[in-house]
Formats: C-alpha cells, structure tokens, sequence
C-alpha cells in the first residue's frame, strides 16, 4: 500500500496527503476544499491508524475514508474474488451512493470498485467479483451469501470501513458484521463511523479498532446550525389540506410517515391532488426502491414520502424541506430524519405536523433531541404556512403513478487498467451533486462534502 508525502497547505486535499491524480479527479468534480471530517480523518487513514468517526449526517464522512482507502489500496493486485478493501453499508441504497460517490476517484487511480447488495440477481454480482475488485462496497447480508456461495473470500482484506454503525445495530445487523471482520485479516486497519455509540456500537469499537483515533466534528445529537425547525399546530380535520399544500411547494420535499401502508397511501392521495410524490419503504422491490430514489435525486419526482428504515439511505443533495407528516417514536429518529436536509452546509426547513392530542409528546421529544423548536398555528392557505414552507395550493389535477422507464442501451465505458465495468445488477444513484455521503452525475458540485 502506498502512503504519499503530505505537499500543499493543510486545508487542501493535496496537504492532507492525497497524490496528485487522485486530487486533479476531485478538481474535475468541482471538490476543492476539504470539509473537517475529511481534514481530520484523512491523514490518520493515509498513516494506517484504526479511526472512529462520529459527526452529522452530510459531515462528508463518505470521502473522509473513502479517498484515504484507495490511495491505501493503490499499488498492488487484487485476485479475482478476493477484495483487500471493503465497506460495509447498512442499506441497498447508502451502498450504492458510496459505490458512486467514489467511482471517479477509483478510476483516477486505476482501481476497480463494485458494489454488492441484496434484491439483485447474485448471480452477477459474483461474475463481477470473478474478474476482480480492489474495493467492494456491500450490504452485510448480501456479503455473506456471496462468501457462503464461495464467489468472496475477506481473507485479502487489508482496509474495512463500517459505515453508519448504528443504524447497522437498529436494523439487528452486529453480529453479521462481526462475523465477517473476523473473516478479514486480524492485523489490518479498521474504520467506523456512526452518530452514536450506542446499541453494542461500542462493543464493536472495543473488540475489532486497534488503538483508535477518534474524530468527531459536531456533539452526538446536535442540530444542524443551517437548520430551521417548527412545529405547525393542525387540526386534525385540516392535517391533508395543510399536507397537499405544503407538498404542492417547489423544491424538493421529503415526507416522513410511520408505515408502509401510510407511505403508499400519502402517495396515492397527493398524486390524485396533483402532485408527483414517489414512495419508498422495504416490501418495494430493489429495482422501484432505485428508480424512485433515482427520479427523487434527479428532481422528475420533487417528492418522497418513506419510512424511516427506508430514508436511512437516502442521502440526496438539494432537500430543502423535511416534513414529519407523523412525528417520530424517538429523538434519534427525529435527528436521523432532519439529517436529510441541511446537507454538507446548504441550508433546509424541518417541519412537523402536531395535532392537538400530539401536542405534549412532541413537545417532550424535540426537546430531548436537543433542537430549537419553534411553534405556529396554521390553517390551510395561512400566510405563515406559505412563508415557512413555500406551500401553495395544488392543481387538483390527478398524476399518474410512476412507471418503469423504457429499457436503455448500457454506456459504453473505456477499458483498461483503470476501467470499472458497468455490471449487471449494479446499483447506482444520482442526484444533484456530490456532497455528504451521496452521489451525483448532474449540477454543480461544491467543495469536497462528499
């Protein structure tokens, strides 16, 4: 593994340590400066240190140890089905933004990168394995059916990044990922990052990162400082008008609701008012839950209505607004679902629909997730829910239900050393930029928040 002499002042890529190839792919991609988790982090990477990371959503952990991982990995041969580095993602669509938001970088430095997840045929996803992969990117579950069909081995692996630790401890998936560091070499370099340390996070911290440099950028559970949140007091006869309207708005908007069922109903409803929603929950297959998060990045479908296990993936630029159209069982849930706004220093709007009978539970829960909250009456058409959420009346107009796009001839891409195939069952994301942990292929891209 290479490990290149720091050049350049130390608020630029090229001075945290990164070559020179590696820093002119970034420069492309209008990524110049680095944000402080990549500052921080990057250099105790480059110098082989197990590092925990904890910091905000759209901090920009994805580059903070994607970047230091490649340049790891540069220099040597990876045998087919044997990756030496990998990132393990607690969901299919996290996954595949990480495998997008490093895919330039990889390629700069002539390194192949794929990514793994369930709900795609496994069967192409071991023939992409069989022609060799430097940096694999996988769901824990996915991962382990692969090893088991002997198409993976983890014994080459040099660097792993556990990535959204926490979530991956809520979603019951510890002791997947515990099975499978004890897979990979006992000497080589760990990295986890996670919002909290909580849900045997610690555990896991404790028993696998050797010596760990932790850095983290902002408290556990603070609030974005970008970030504007208030409470709308509804009556409950007026809770859909209020929702209609505020989802009629421009921009991209991003719902919250508690079920399944919920989240399909809101969607049904607000397209029969007029307005394109997408909904996205865990019974939709993997192919819909790409092509509405897709179409939602893209901004052909402004809004998104999801449960929160399904909006843990989703890191998107451009979300100006979250609304919480039924507030959330927990205060980490209400910081993990604000998290999708306000992303790698824009600015975003939180707003939560409270009903008379919700008043005190809510109350209770903002105020232990920490956040400067603030509360409004509002009935439909009321100038104040005009000015805090741009809502405005929807057409009436029904839409119909997105539909799967025609098949597309596949992207020819070069090939060589430092060309990545375009697999079947690849999963890929784009949206409006490149920073925080998503991905993107259209717009301006800004800084380094990847």
């Amino acid at each position: 593994m290479s490990d290149p002499a720091t050049t350049g002042p130390a608020d630029t890529f090229a001075g945290l340590g990164l070559p020179p190839l590696l820093v002119q792919s970034l420069n492309r991609e209008k990524i110049t400066a680095p944000f402080p988790i990549q500052a921080a982090a990057i250099p105790d990477i480059l110098a082989g240190r197990d590092v925990l990371g904890r910091g905000p959503t759209g901090s920009g952990k994805t580059l903070a140890f994607g970047l230091p991982m490649l340049v790891r990995l540069k220099g040597a041969p990876s045998t087919p089905g044997r990756p030496r580095g990998l990132v393990l993602a607690p969901t299919r669509e996290l996954a595949a933004q990480i495998e997008k938001a490093l895919d330039e970088s990889a390629l700069s430095l002539g390194l192949r990168l794929a990514c793994v997840v369930g709900g795609l045929p496994i069967k192409a996803q071991a023939q992409r394995l069989a022609r060799g992969v430097d940096l694999l990117v996988a769901t824990p579950g996915r991962m382990a059916d692969l090893i088991a069909q002997g198409a993976a081995s983890l014994a080459d692996v040099r660097v792993t990044t556990i990535d959204e630790a926490d979530h991956m401890a809520e979603l019951g998936f510890l002791s997947q990922v515990t099975t499978l560091l004890d897979q990979t070499a006992k000497d080589g370099q760990r990295l986890l990052f996670s919002a909290t340390l909580d849900g045997g996070v610690d555990d896991l911290v404790r028993d696998y990162l050797h010596d760990p440099v932790t850095h983290a950028t902002a408290p556990v559970g603070a609030s974005v400082a970008t970030m504007e949140h208030h409470l709308l007091h509804v009556r409950k006869a007026d809770k859909w008008v209020v929702l209609a309207e505020i989802a009629s708005r421009s921009g991209k908007t991003l719902l919250f609701v508690r079920t399944k069922h919920g989240v399909d109903r809101v969607a049904e409803e607000l397209r029969a008012a007029g307005v394109v929603a997408g909904a996205l929950h865990g019974d939709k297959t993997q192919s819909n839950r790409t092509r509405t998060l897709a179409a939602f990045a893209d901004g052909d479908t402004p809004v998104l209505v999801a449960t929160d296990v399904a909006a843990r993936g989703i890191h998107v630029d451009g979300i100006d607004l979250v609304v919480h159209v039924d507030p959330p069982a927990e205060a980490k849930d209400y910081l993990h679902r604000a998290g999708r706004t306000a992303r790698a220093g824009e600015s975003g709007t939180v707003v939560t629909l409270v009903t008379d009978d919700q008043r005190a539970e809510v109350a209770a829960l903002t105020a232990k997730a920490g956040v400067d909250v603030i509360g409004v009456e509002v009935r439909p058409g009321a100038p104040e829910l005009v000015t805090l959420t741009g809502a405005r009346e929807p057409t009436g107009v029904p839409v119909p239900p997105p539909s799967a796009p025609a098949p597309t001839a596949p992207k020819e891409r070069a090939t060589g050393p430092g060309a990545r195939d375009r697999r079947p069952g690849a999963t890929t994301v784009r949206s409006g930029g490149r920073r925080g942990s998503g991905a993107g292929a259209h717009g301006h891209r800004n800084r380094g928040g990847r």
